[in-house]
């Protein structure tokens, strides 16, 4: 008998288990999705296709960073397409990684400082847009669509500084 209980407590746990969990996966459209053959991946559905770019660019940058106000107004001027003196600080500058108009973007102000002052990295859009969230950050060039995609200016704070580029006007080519 001993036998015959604990079958059929297991066959109930089973099917407890089964109606709370099983049923409602197979009624979700994930599960449709993989019966269909389609790949399900949060991160690259995630991703923004830019599939005609405006030449709209925007500059977040960390006031919190730069403490000297002379050297804030600097990076500000240079960031703007202004002519600048040489500034005695460097700066990093963050853009996603499949934003090449971005990627332009920023490696067109790098050729504009002396070497090394400018330190250019990629990154995952989402990762970055949490990061100008949390104020860890130098300087992030986004192209206008993954600018909006990823409410990237909705960083505004005190500490943020949010410029307006369109096109390269100002710019040297890289």
């Amino acid at each position: 008998m001993k036998a015959g209980d604990a079958l059929r407590h297991g066959a109930v746990c089973l099917s407890s288990i089964f109606l709370l969990l099983g049923l409602p996966f197979l009624r979700s459209g994930t599960f449709q999705e993989l019966l269909s053959g389609e790949g399900v991946d949060a991160l690259t559905s995630a991703t923004v296709v830019l599939e005609q770019p405006s030449g709209e660019y925007v500059v977040l940058l960390n006031t919190a960073m730069h403490p000297d106000a002379e050297k804030l107004a600097d990076w500000i001027t240079f960031f703007s397409g202004g002519e600048i003196a040489y500034i005695f600080e460097d700066i990093s500058c963050s853009v996603p990684k499949g934003d090449q108009g971005a990627v332009s973007m920023a490696r067109s102000f790098q050729s504009r400082l002396p070497e090394n002052q400018m330190k250019l990295h990629t990154e995952d859009a989402s990762l970055l847009c949490s990061q100008a969230d949390n104020g860890l950050f130098d300087t992030i060039i986004l192209s206008r669509e993954y600018a909006d995609a990823y409410r990237a200016e909705s960083a505004r704070s005190d500490e943020v500084q949010v410029l307006a580029l369109t096109g390269t006007e100002g710019l040297d080519d890289p």
